[in-house]
């Protein structure tokens, strides 16, 4: 068995074992249990399948950013715009900054 991908919680890593032994890759899930379940867990594959597995999980990614698309949004995971998290604390911050230019002002 070799590594395939490592990732950070064992829920993606039996996600992805799941997906991989639907198309008959048989998947190992190793690291994470335990009675304190942190840290990366791996996904391991078959030598002999591990190309098939990476093809499988690449056409699932373009796939998932083909159809994001055709629904007219972007691809999961990948949050809100960034303006829309950025601007809203300029717009603070310049709001702060006229106030205490004014009190400045009325102080000379």
């Amino acid at each position: 068995m070799v590594t395939l991908l490592t990732v950070p919680n064992g829920f993606q890593a039996r996600v992805v074992a799941a997906r991989l032994g639907a198309a008959g890759v048989v998947a190992q899930v190793r690291g994470g249990d335990g009675p304190y379940p942190v840290g990366d867990v791996n996904v391991e594959v078959p030598e002999v399948e591990l190309d098939l597995a990476r093809q499988l999980l690449l056409a699932d990614e373009v796939e998932a950013v083909f159809d994001a698309e055709a629904r007219g949004g972007r691809p999961a995971g990948d949050g809100p715009p960034r303006w829309r998290t950025v601007v809203p604390w300029i717009v603070a911050g310049a709001a702060v900054v006229a106030q205490a230019v004014a009190v400045a002002a009325r102080a000379l």
